[in-house]
């Protein structure tokens, strides 16, 4: 913990921003926070700490004053990357596949490096390769969710790949520690993962008491998918071995008023409150069926641009009370694992949205969705520069 910078330690500093979230409330704009001998003395509009502490030095500290922000969804392993923005389906094999060779041990640990320089309050990741997952469990300079993601389209081999994603999740439970990052369950997509293996997964989930995340709705092309059982998802489906019909894989035919989350909504998935990553392509039943099922929602917004996937209708989420975390998916689609900048982006890509909802989501979305308690920023508490963005 450092204190704020002043000649005179025993002086208060008023130090006002754009956006104060003290992790209580809705947050304040403009917002300050006074502070006297690396101790918070108060926080509020920064007119009334004028008032109210009339000799303290007052100096801009930066846009946002906040607890440090969540990465609720990432993808570590594939840190050694290099960023391209390309629409989706030249960003997979033109960035995923042609850069297999990089994804692994060594990327996880070098994006886990990298949130524990940034000194992120938490982090919700998908672990793709199984032996990446002991390494993180060990880790004690991060918490939150590692996410094991299971694939499997083949409803004949789903009790198969569960008995094994079973046994290794049972495996590193032993591995957790207080404090540290828990195991849980990420079936990948709707469209990768069987109707059986997707219901096997969710309801050892929910009765286990493990987080998931599911991918869902994030390109276009998935909403075609589920209306037509057809289109170039499927295609690239196809090339990778798929079972020759889609309804072999959601265990029903398409249909045209089908979409990724009334499907999942229908086959019981939802009912353990599993996290629903991207959420970008939906329609207002869909938002009002994870509403209802009280499911929270992690946007990617860096990402869900640079792949030409759409826009995350915050508006809509928002009305419905939804909970909204913010994540920055991979540095190959977000360009980096800083949730700060992931909230300038935002502050970006919607101007009339109230930045207060975008802070939240980085902070208390954040925390909620990976499980962990809130910090708040209150008087008596010590004051830590990682609270300046």
């Amino acid at each position: 913990m450092t204190s704020a910078s002043s000649s005179d330690p025993h002086t208060p500093e008023l130090l006002t921003c754009d956006v104060l979230f003290t992790g209580v409330g809705g947050g304040q704009s403009p917002g300050g926070v006074v502070v006297s001998n690396g101790v918070i003395a108060a926080t509020g509009h920064p007119d009334t700490l004028r008032a109210s502490y009339p000799h303290a030095r007052e100096r801009r500290a930066g846009e946002v004053i906040a607890p440090p922000p969540v990465n609720a969804h990432t993808h570590l392993d594939m840190s050694a990357y290099s960023f391209r923005a390309l629409p989706y389906f030249r960003w997979i094999p033109e960035v995923v596949v042609a850069q297999s060779a990089k994804r692994g041990m060594s990327g996880t640990e070098a994006g886990a490096d990298t949130l524990a320089r940034l000194g992120v309050g938490g982090v919700g990741d998908i672990v793709w390769s199984p032996d990446a997952m002991p390494a993180l469990l060990a880790r004690e300079d991060l918490r939150g969710v590692a996410y094991f993601e299971v694939l499997g389209p083949f409803p004949e081999t789903a009790d198969e790949t569960f008995r094994q994603a079973r046994e290794r999740v049972e495996g590193w439970r032993r591995l957790e520690r207080p404090g540290g990052l828990r195991v849980g369950l990420s079936p990948h997509t709707p469209f990768t993962v069987s109707h059986r293996l997707m219901r096997l997964l969710t309801e050892y989930a929910a009765g286990e008491g493990l987080p998931v995340q599911i991918h869902v709705a994030e390109h276009p092309s998935e909403v075609e998918l589920f209306r037509t059982g057809a289109g170039p998802l499927w295609e690239s489906m196809r090339r990778l071995r798929s079972p020759a019909s889609f309804s072999e894989v959601i265990g029903r035919d398409p249909a045209p008023d089908l979409t990724p989350v009334r499907y999942l909504d229908e086959l019981g998935a939802l009912v353990g409150r599993p996290t629903l990553v991207h959420m970008v392509n939906v329609t207002p039943d869909d938002i009002a069926r994870v509403s209802r099922a009280g499911c929270p929602v992690v946007s990617c917004p860096r990402s869900n641009a640079h792949l030409e996937c759409g826009t995350f209708p915050w508006v809509a989420f928002a009305a419905a009370g939804v909970e909204v975390a913010l994540g920055t998916d991979s540095v190959a689609s977000g360009g980096g694992l800083d949730g700060r900048e992931e909230v300038a982006f935002a502050r970006r890509l919607y101007p009339d949205l109230d930045p207060r909802l975008l802070v939240r989501a980085a902070v208390k979305g954040g925390y909620r969705v990976t499980g962990l308690p809130t910090p708040t920023l209150r008087r008596g508490e010590a004051w830590d520069t990682r609270y300046v963005w």
